[in-house]
């Protein structure tokens, strides 16, 4: 295959991974939703805390 073609193939599969961002728009999107999920958990860990405390005051409370 000659390496123009392999060119052209390689930049269709980037435009549709892209789909139809530009790669800088492409990495800011990836950065926002990156930080939502550091976000979330962030949140599923304290709302873990939580329950673990809970758990282990009955656990102490049980056990007199």
């Amino acid at each position: 295959m000659p390496e123009n073609d392999l060119d052209a193939k390689a930049e269709r599969m980037l435009d549709a991974a892209l789909g139809g961002l530009t790669p800088h728009e492409a990495l800011l999107q990836a950065s926002r939703a990156e930080a939502a999920n550091q976000a979330e958990r962030a949140m599923a860990n304290e709302k873990n805390r939580e329950r673990a405390l809970k758990l282990l005051a009955a656990l102490e409370k049980s056990l007199g």
